[in-house]
């Protein structure tokens, strides 16, 4: 390995180290208490070392929303092979569902902190969440052409899809299920998403 692959490959493990960091800083004190200078603290390096791969500690937050969305586009790309529209969407809510509960730290900052939404205006397109959302919109499109679903729009009728599984995940997630038959309130989830695709199924012509 030469100097200049050496350089760049300790760049990429610092820039990874300080990601690493601040997801852990994040979830221990919250984004609002959470300060560059305590993400430095907790590498061992100077604030000024961080500023030189992020410009603030929103740019931060949205480099981690960003790996997450390749995480959950890597779990969704086993759908490509399945040309049924409906058990697709199908598959595609269990495997969001999966996600929510095994990365409850990267669908917290993805789905639920506004702060990374703050850096938007500097980009030119949101890719990540773009792709994951048009994969989405596609597939009802799909679903609605097959008369599996009749919503009049496919935007829309993704929103609502959306929204559904964020709401069911997030609720879980923040301990609202509490209120809940206890013998329910730890598989609602899996239990709200069964009743969701019973009632979907009832509006197949």
């Amino acid at each position: 390995m030469g100097i200049n692959e050496r350089k760049e490959r300790e760049k990429e493990l610092l820039q990874k180290s300080i990601l690493t960091a601040a997801r852990e800083v994040f979830l221990e004190k919250g984004f609002d208490q959470t300060s560059i200078r305590s993400i430095a603290q907790r590498i061992e390096y100077s604030p000024t070392t961080i500023y030189l791969y992020f410009k603030d500690k929103d740019a931060i937050l949205f480099a981690l929303h960003s790996e997450g969305f390749q995480l959950l586009g890597s779990k969704l790309e086993v759908l490509y092979s399945v040309e049924n529209p409906y058990e697709r969407l199908k598959a595609m809510g269990r495997i969001y569902i999966q996600f929510a509960t095994d990365y409850p730290d990267y669908y917290d900052l993805m789905f639920v902190q506004k702060s990374p939404m703050n850096n938007l205006e500097d980009d030119e397109l949101w890719k990540e969440g773009a792709s994951a959302f048009d994969g989405l919109k596609a597939t009802i499109q799909q679903c609605m052409d097959g008369g599996y679903l009749p919503f009049t729009d496919a935007e829309t009728g993704a929103y609502l899809v959306w929204a559904t599984m964020h709401g069911m995940c997030n609720l879980y997630d923040r301990g609202r299920c509490k209120v809940l038959d206890p013998e329910k309130s730890e598989k609602i989830v899996d239990l709200g998403f069964d009743e969701f695709i019973r009632m979907m199924d009832s509006f197949k012509k």
